[in-house]
């Protein structure tokens, strides 16, 4: 439930997205550890208070408009560089190895499919739901230090999603800190 919950929240804040809010306070109360519901719960606030013309609005300008706040992973590695397709290419054939498909421009596609380029944080998010919970931190270990990079980037912006991606980066940890 976990990745679930902040694919939604790290995409596109859409209608359906602000009108679900009271039912991920319910997921959330139910399926994560006091500090991170402490966060997820506080964001869930931040976007309460905004009008979804504004959610929007702050949304592409954070993701969309700043390049250093891609939720594109490999840009982070290559830009716009044309090493940067056979990445893609071999996450999308991860991916159909796993049973999930992309979809490509027009062509219709399988349910759960996505529009999105493989690298876009909340469909990889999507895709370690449907892993085990070792599998999904193996899997999201590989983009622990440009997850790292990213919450730094937010946070320098004093962006209210750093917090979410420092979560995502935590749970991609393959050694947990003893408690």
């Amino acid at each position: 439930m976990f990745y679930k919950v902040l694919s939604k929240l790290l995409d596109y804040p859409d209608e359906a997205l602000l009108a679900a809010i009271p039912e991920l306070r319910g997921e959330i109360k139910r399926g994560f550890e006091a500090a991170e519901w402490l966060v997820l719960d506080r964001f869930l606030g931040h976007l309460e208070k905004l009008d979804p013309t504004d959610a929007q609005g702050a949304y592409v300008q954070t993701f969309d408009l700043t390049p250093e706040h891609a939720l594109n992973l490999t840009h982070h590695l290559f830009g716009d560089d044309k090493n940067r397709g056979p990445a893609l290419i071999d996450l999308s054939v991860f991916y159909k190895e796993f049973g999930l498909e992309m979809r490509t421009n027009d062509v219709a596609a399988n349910e759960g499919a996505s529009n999105e380029i493989p690298d876009y944080l909340p469909l990889m998010l999507e895709f370690a739901e449907m892993l085990s919970e070792e599998e999904a931190r193996v899997f999201m270990s590989q983009w622990a230090k440009i997850l790292n990079q990213l919450a730094s980037n937010l946070e320098e912006a004093q962006s209210p999603y750093a917090p979410l991606i420092r979560l995502v980066e935590q749970r991609s940890l393959l050694v947990k800190a003893a408690a």
